[in-house]
């Protein structure tokens, strides 16, 4: 007996429905899937009774790569059918694929996605031919809506043009190669006994010719290379997952209309199709009126007439529904008619229409079904803290039980698990506050991600640590990513890290060419040196060492800068913070150089060539360092306010010497003198710049600057009226230039004179 070869979309009724029928009418003594023949052992652990959708996830890490594999399954896939009705007829059930970790599947992030997509060419030909926008509208029209008869012989001659004559992959040699052995070996097993094999269509014609002659042996499993680290899992999966509007690559878009397609069949879907549509539209208060819905069915069964449906398909529903609820003319494209994700900047309405038909069904597991150890480990460490509910978390970092809350929360959220969401708390940039604010939330994306993450370790610690140590062992990574890394290596409590993160870090600050990456990076580190109570990092020499020397590179860098006047750079601005905090707190401990960095400052103040935001940090490093100004700094402020350069100039004095602007007497006073002496011209162009510079005050100190300011022009009074304005100040700057119009006008027609 030879075998039965099914090739099949992935998820498509229509092949789901074949494959069940064909199954129960033979009752073959094997039914061979396309799928991880790892799990062959596990295939009652798939069994066991889920709402799907699910899928198989598969982890694999060794020294040189990490890989990620989902093989999604819904009712409707041909692959839970073969497997669901065979079980039923009492076939051996095996998967026959190569398993997700090998490196004939390096990437492939979605093992069901569609083969033919590779092949454009032939289905565009086919597109025309049958004058449909895509290749899933052709898919619906040449199978999901017709009838069933012949639709093996139909897929069959489908999938060979497909394929045609084109010379697949070496990947796909390899894995077609592997699945034939199967196939050979179960139909000599079988005797006179059928054998249904269901793959996807693309592989179909070589299987066919591949299975005639070879070894009939049953092959051998691949075993992963020595150290590495593999693991499968059974996850909860979603229709929106599911969705290719979503993103997925299986091809097949709206899983919510195709399980109706294959629960109730083409015209029972059309009309839950429009229900699930106007529900969604009419929730969101958009209005969607009886002749509507009138209007768009008949629109839809005229389409689905022209273009020879028995019944409305996806897209004759969906083209119906646009043209009855949208009127003006769409920027982007209908997604239906485009295929693939759903573009940015699409209609509201449209968009929630693909929303309906995407669906929120989420899967549910077994409760017997096994875990990855990690899932189980977050879940009983959230309920020991008390961290296992939802809503808002405030930690005191002071306190060891909040430390150790907050360092599992880390932990997740380096390992990127939904529903951990950290609002405030400590960060590179000044002083570390001691509390943190986290939002928790429960999340259907919870478990699928921990089991995703469980390839790591199989705790919080281990499994955030192991994926850090990836990060800084991957590629070669710049000074904003290393420094991140070892600010979240703190925060998880992950000290063994922090040696290889610093060495790497004192490489890159070596060779760095960009002043704000390396002033990020200063930042980081120090924060670390200063404060072990928080981060428990110490004062170690490593840190010590990789201050001094990004300290050096950031003067050395900052006074090659040129390009004259220039927008100001705020990370250009914040690395010179960083070097005066190092200089302010650090000098005398780890021997800086002050007198060194004090003559950069001033020769870059000075400097005519360089950008004015950097000459006023210079300016303002070298007044807050020696806490007088080497120069005059009303002579300095006066010299560089022009339109163009006041504002960029003072965003780097401000954000260098604020408190030494603040308490000098009379620089408040020059300021608003030398605004007032602007035309209203200049103060416009100087006014973004401005609002830039004093934005480095925090509120308080603006609300004194104001208050001075107030008291100075109304003579001592002051008052929350003098204080405020009602208007913006784009409404007020308009005014302003309104008022010099029609001043203009007066004086031009003799109406004023003064």
């Amino acid at each position: 007996m030879t075998a039965t070869f099914i090739g099949v979309r992935h998820h498509s009724p229509a092949c789901a429905r074949l494959v069940a029928d064909t199954i129960i009418a033979l009752r073959p003594a094997y039914v061979l899937v396309e799928g991880p023949a790892d799990m062959n052992p596990r295939i009652g652990e798939l069994l066991l009774g889920h709402d799907l959708p699910i899928a198989v996830y598969t982890g694999y890490r060794d020294a040189e790569r990490r890989h990620g594999s989902w093989a999604p399954l819904c009712d409707y896939s041909p692959e839970w059918t073969a497997l669901t009705a065979g079980r039923d007829a009492g076939a051996q059930l095996r998967f026959i694929d190569l398993p997700a970790w090998h490196p004939a599947l390096a990437e492939v992030r979605n093992r069901y996605a569609d083969a033919e997509a590779r092949y454009a060419e032939v289905t565009e030909r086919l597109c025309a031919a049958f004058a449909v926008d895509n290749a899933d509208a052709l898919w619906d029209h040449l199978f999901e809506i017709e009838p069933a008869d012949g639709l093996a012989e139909r897929l069959a001659a489908y999938f060979d043009l497909v394929r045609g004559d084109a010379r697949p992959a070496a990947d796909d040699v390899a894995r077609e190669a592997y699945m034939a052995h199967w196939i050979r070996a179960a139909v000599a097993d079988a005797g006179d006994r059928p054998v249904v094999v269901v793959t996807g269509g693309f592989h179909r014609p070589a299987l066919v010719r591949l299975a005639e002659e070879g070894d009939r042996s049953w092959p051998e499993l691949p075993e992963p290379p020595g150290g590495a680290v593999v693991g499968s899992y059974l996850v909860p999966y979603s229709f929106r997952r599911l969705d290719a509007f979503d993103g997925y690559q299986s091809g097949m878009p709206s899983p919510a209309y195709y399980q109706h397609l294959w629960e109730s069949g083409p015209r029972e879907a059309a009309r839950r199709l429009t229900e699930a549509v106007t529900t969604r539209l009419r929730a969101r208060r958009q209005q969607v009126s009886t002749a509507d819905l009138i209007a768009a069915g008949a629109t839809a069964e005229g389409l689905a007439a022209v273009r020879g449906h028995v019944c409305p398909a996806r897209a004759d529903v969906l083209d119906g529904l646009a043209s009855a609820l949208v009127s003006e003319a769409l920027e982007t494209p209908l997604p239906w008619a485009t295929g693939g994700r759903i573009r940015p900047g699409g209609h509201p309405v449209i968009v929630e229409m693909v929303a309906a038909l995407s669906g929120d069904r989420v899967g549910r597991l077994h409760p017997s079904t096994p875990l990855p150890p990690l899932v189980h480990a977050v879940a009983d460490r959230l309920r020991a803290m008390g961290l296992d509910g939802s809503g808002e978390i405030r930690l005191d970092l002071r306190k060891d039980a909040d430390l150790e809350r907050s360092r599992l929360l880390h932990r997740l959220r380096v390992l990127a698990i939904p529903g951990v969401v950290r609002d405030s708390g400590p960060h590179p940039a000044g002083d570390p506050v001691p509390a943190e604010q986290w939002t928790l939330t429960d999340s259907d994306d919870r478990m699928p991600a921990l089991i995703e993450a469980g390839g790591y370790g199989v705790d919080p610690g281990e499994a955030a640590a192991a994926l850090l140590a990836e990060r800084v062992s991957g590629p070669p990574a710049d000074l904003d990513v290393l420094a991140g890394l070892l600010f979240d290596a703190a925060l998880c409590g992950v000290g063994e890290l922090t040696g290889r993160v610093l060495d790497d870090l004192a490489r890159a600050v070596r060779a760095a060419a960009d002043l704000g990456s390396l002033g990020r990076t200063l930042n980081v580190v120090l924060a670390m040196w200063r404060h072990d109570g928080l981060f428990h990092t110490g004062g170690g020499p490593a840190f010590g060492t990789l201050i001094a020397a990004a300290v050096d590179r950031a003067l050395w860098l900052a006074e090659g800068v040129r390009g004259g006047p220039a927008p100001a750079d705020p990370r250009r601005i914040e690395a010179m913070a960083a070097v005066r905090d190092a200089l302010t707190h650090a000098a005398t401990p780890l021997g800086l150089d002050v007198a060194a960095a004090l003559g950069v400052a001033d020769r870059v103040a000075a400097f005519s060539d360089a950008p004015p935001d950097l000459r006023g940090a210079a300016f303002g490093l070298g007044w807050s360092l020696r806490g007088t100004a080497a120069a005059d700094p009303g002579r300095a402020v006066r010299g560089t306010f022009t339109p163009a350069l006041a504002g960029d100039w003072l965003a780097g004095l401000f954000a260098l010497a604020r408190e030494e602007v603040l308490h000098t007497p009379g620089m408040l006073e020059l300021l608003d003198e030398l605004v007032e002496a602007m035309t209203d011209d200049d103060f416009l162009i100087a006014l973004p710049a401005l609002r830039q510079a004093f934005a480095y005050f925090p509120p308080r100190e603006r609300h004194l600057i104001a208050a001075r300011l107030v008291a100075l022009r109304a003579g001592g009074a002051s008052g929350p009226d003098l204080m405020r304005l009602d208007a913006t100040p784009e409404l007020v700057a308009a005014g302003m230039t309104l008022d010099e119009r029609v001043d203009t006008v007066l004086r031009r027609e003799g109406l004023i004179t003064s």
